[in-house]
């Protein structure tokens, strides 16, 4: 099976329910997941459904706290540690759909350069599915994607002051 770049980008809610979306279906079909978080810490309500699935791994690399202006020195190290990962993973070659959920944001944080960001297509093992999630992906990986989504977002209640909500939002 050939392994290709998808990219789930844009200002509307849905690019990591469909990332995890994608690694259910994966695992489903017997297929072994690697998902490498950037900038989050915590128990989410996804993480703790993907523990159900022996061949999905999920490993986090944020500090647990939201980035506001400049990075901390605990959200660099950290994503610093979540990127050598993920590029181990991939240089492994033993998943067959690794997703970078939020590698976007990080990037567009300064957590790691454009360059680092495509470094991870030129290592990608061709029968390896990537894939690279969150708002701010830059131009240049969305043409070298195979597939690129932008979720838009063109109303949300958030902007009424509803708060993230427990197996919806969070």
């Amino acid at each position: 099976m050939n392994g290709y770049v998808q990219v789930y980008t844009g200002n509307g809610k849905g690019k990591t329910t469909a990332s995890l979306g994608l690694a259910v279906r994966a695992a489903g079909a017997g297929l072994k997941v690697c998902i490498v978080q950037f900038m989050k810490q915590g128990d989410y309500s996804e993480i703790k459904s993907l523990l159900r699935f022996p061949n999905i791994t999920v490993e986090q690399y944020g500090a647990g706290k939201f980035v506001r202006g400049n990075p901390s020195q605990e959200e660099r190290a950290s994503c610093a540690r979540g990127y050598e990962r993920l590029c181990q993973v991939l240089r492994d070659g033993n998943h067959d759909l690794v997703i970078a959920e939020e590698g976007n944001v990080a990037y567009m944080c300064g957590l790691f350069s454009e360059d680092q960001l495509l470094f991870l297509l030129d290592i990608k093992p061709d029968h390896v599915e990537l894939v690279l999630t969150g708002r701010g992906a830059p131009q240049s990986l969305i043409d070298r994607a195979d597939l690129v989504t932008e979720m838009k977002e063109v109303k949300h209640y958030y902007k009424k002051g509803v708060k993230a909500r427990v197996g919806i939002e969070k």
